[in-house]
């Protein structure tokens, strides 16, 4: 009986060193990663989920890390059959009950100006700013080249943490 109380506990504490979610006020934020950059790269892109469990929009006017010198949000959509890509001055609304994936080939966080690589692997550190919420530390896990976000969380759930 003793050991299956380690191991539920085991499990508990395993699965919470593995959470890699953030709450500000009634937002969630899920699972931010960046993809890695080869060495001379300067830019880099940001991906997450982020939910508005509340009644009241918020938006996510800004961020930063101290890997990158400017940071714009952006947003690819097609456009006459072309994929565009524009940044979002004025950030991205997140409507009450609403889900906003932040992933390649739709809206991204644009780390320009890259102080250094970001190798495969590694966290980093930033910080998202809401503009009711306020302003939300945060971590990336630096995921492969070219990886996409429903591989990123199978590895966020196997060892990444």
């Amino acid at each position: 009986m003793k050991s299956i109380l380690v191991a539920a506990i085991l499990a508990l504490v395993a699965n919470a060193a593995f959470a890699h979610e953030y709450k500000a006020g009634s937002l969630e934020i899920k699972h931010p990663w960046a993809r890695a950059t080869p060495k001379g790269a300067a830019v880099a892109g940001g991906y997450m989920t982020i939910v508005n469990n509340g009644i009241t929009a918020d938006r996510l006017v800004g961020f930063s890390s101290p890997v990158a010198g400017k940071f714009e949000i952006h947003e690819m959509k097609m456009d006459n059959g072309v994929m565009k890509m524009r940044p979002l001055a004025n950030g991205i609304e997140i409507k009450p009950g609403q889900t906003v994936e932040f992933k390649p080939g739709s809206y991204h966080l644009m780390f320009m100006e890259l102080k250094q690589p970001l190798e495969k692997g590694v966290r980093v550190k930033g910080a998202l700013v809401f503009e009711k919420a306020g302003t939300v530390e945060v971590e990336y896990a630096v995921e492969a080249i070219g990886a996409s976000p429903a591989a990123d969380h199978t590895q966020h759930m196997q060892h990444k943490h």
